[in-house]
């Protein structure tokens, strides 16, 4: 096997593992905010959608009547 053979397997090897760790936070992330009664905001073809505390999707942003700081 070649050097450059050897690096793209390191590469890949890393990348998946980097993947792994961030799809975890994400997860880790989700799970505080449904915990905290927060909506999760996702992010589809352009469109905001809102998993609301409840567990329901919607379109309608559930933060628009709030005053911001």
């Amino acid at each position: 096997m070649s050097n450059t053979t050897s690096l793209n397997i390191e590469s890949y090897r890393q990348a998946v593992e980097i993947q792994r760790i961030g799809s975890r936070a994400v997860q880790q992330a989700q799970e505080e905010s449904r915990r905290l009664n927060v909506p999760n905001v996702y992010s589809h073809n352009g469109t905001l959608y809102y998993e609301l505390p409840c567990g329901g999707l919607t379109t309608n942003d559930p933060f628009e009547d709030q005053v911001s700081a």
